[in-house]
This record gives C-alpha cells, structure tokens and sequence, in this order.
C-alpha cells in the first residue's frame, strides 16, 4: 500500500462513507461538558459509543451547561502517522481546519518529526466542508500516484477557492470561544439582526447584517446561487454543501432552494457541523460551502 496517506480532522464534517471509500484518516478533537471530556463523533479515529455528538452538544448548549473544546495532543498525530507507516505508506499529507480557529494543525506539526514517514502539515486556512473538499480532491491525488507536494498543493489550491457564508442565531458562542475576531463589531447589535459571516484569510469575518432569520436564510440563498454560477461559468464542475447546527429542517429547504436554482450534478451534500464547531456557532447555525473543481 505504497503511496501517500491523507489525514484530517473531524471538524472537516467528512460522512464516515467518504472517508472509508478514499482511505482518509480522521482524527478527532475532544468537546468538554461540565468538565468531561468526550470524543465527537463523526466517524473519527478512535470514537466509541461514548463519543459526544452534535446532538447532545446542542441540548446542553441550550441548557446553560459549560461546554467548551480541545485540540488532540501532539501524541495523537505522532500514533496515526506511525500506523500508517506500518501498513506501508511512504509519505502523509495532514491537513486541518484554520490555525486561526484551533491550534489542531499546531498540533499535527509538532507531532510530524516524530513519524517514521515523511509528514507534510497543510493549513487549510478555512473551516467544515471547505476543508474537506480539499481533503477528498487531495485524497483522490493520492490515489491517481500524486506525491506529497502535489497532494498538498491540491488540497491548498481547492481550500482557497471555497467559498463559505454561514448564519447563527446570535454572536455569543463565537464571543465567549475568541472565534470571531473583527466580527467582534457586531456584538453591540447582535440582539436587533441575524449577522451573516464569512471565512476570509483563515478567519471569521462579518459580512452582512440584516433583521430577520427568515431574511438571512434567503440572503444566504442569494449568496450561495452567485458563488455556484460564478464556480459553474468559470471550472468544470463545483462542490456544494449545506451545513446545518440543531436545524435540519432549515438546511433541507436551503439545499431544495439551491439544487433548483443551479444545476449540481453530484448533488448538495447536507452535512450537520461537527460537535466542536457547533459549540463555537451555537444551535440554529446555517450556513453552504461552494468549492470549485479545477
């Protein structure tokens, strides 16, 4: 099984299906309740029964419990790069959500001296499916006998063409996390407008305001058709998903509103956020990923 392995996290939102078809590792970050910590479950490496999912974080969100995250150790990569050299890998390309969100990649980085097998750390400087576009269409490198530099360029160049518009219900989970940098401006007004945000240069960025839920689930509509016509008009195909916190029923309507718009021909992929992403956003949080495909 000689080639190049490609690692990621859990925040990257893979279905468990995808990662098992392409041999992608993930590895999964911790989310803490009133001091316990738990595994989040997303069809991570290592997750048992007793993992935490979205769900339950939601619930005790909305519950007033203290629930925050944590990264996994620099010991955690150092195990899985081992492994995978044991079954025959030459080389691993690990790639991880925005250093600007978690000191995840900090972590893979420490950890990559310590592998048996050359270990190159990606930064993908964006968060959820943004990420893990990138980690498919570097996964697929991989297979087709790209080498490392290739794969992490692939997996670069498709992060950085992502676009992301999400919406939450209110700002507090991004204050209390340290998540939201300049979008800090719109704490003051948070209580009269549903802010809409972005990912820019690794971070999370306001975009828009507006007054209602209704209205900013429509705008992201707006949004998320533009950013298909232009990835359609401009690549030969593009990568969409609709990611919801605690809301399916919001992100169903968006995906039905988005697939009769623009024509996607390997469909709208509906991916609930990861447990650990939901405790910085919040229940109610809706947001699309649109990834061009060179």
């Amino acid at each position: 099984m000689a080639g190049v392995a490609m690692v990621t996290d859990s925040t990257s939102s893979l279905r468990p299906t995808d990662a098992q078809r392409d041999d992608i590792v993930i590895v999964p970050l911790q989310v803490v309740i009133d001091g316990v910590s738990r595994t989040e479950h997303f069809g991570a490496e290592g997750a048992t029964s007793a993992a935490v999912t979205p769900g339950e974080v939601a619930r005790a969100l909305r519950e007033g419990r203290r629930v925050t995250t944590s990264r996994p150790g620099p010991d955690a990569f150092v195990g899985v790069y081992r492994r995978l050299a044991e079954d025959g890998y030459d080389a691993v390309v690990s790639a991880h959500l925005s250093r600007a969100v978690s000191g995840t990649v900090d972590a893979a980085a420490v950890a990559a001296p310590d592998a048996p097998i050359p270990v190159t750390v990606v930064d993908s400087g964006t968060v959820a499916m943004a990420t893990g576009f990138a980690v498919l269409a570097g996964a697929v490198a991989a297979k087709a006998g790209a080498d490392a530099e290739e794969v992490a360029r692939t997996v670069e160049r498709r992060a950085a063409a992502s676009t992301t518009y999400f919406c939450v219900a209110d700002l507090e989970h991004l204050r209390r996390g340290g998540r939201i940098g300049a979008a800090a401006a719109l704490v003051g007004s948070a209580l009269a407008v549903k802010p809409l945000l972005t990912v820019e240069n690794g971070t999370i960025q306001p975009y828009e305001r507006v007054r209602t839920t209704a209205r900013a689930h429509a705008r992201l509509a707006e949004l998320a058709t533009a950013a298909m016509a232009r990835a359609a008009a401009e690549h030969p195909g593009v990568d969409v998903a609709v990611h919801h916190f605690d809301d399916l029923a919001a992100a169903e309507r968006l995906a039905d509103q988005l697939r009769d718009r623009v024509s996607v021909p390997r469909g709208v992929v509906i991916a609930e956020l990861s447990a650990v992403l939901g405790v910085h956003v919040g229940p109610g949080t809706l947001g699309v990923v649109v990834t061009p495909r060179s």
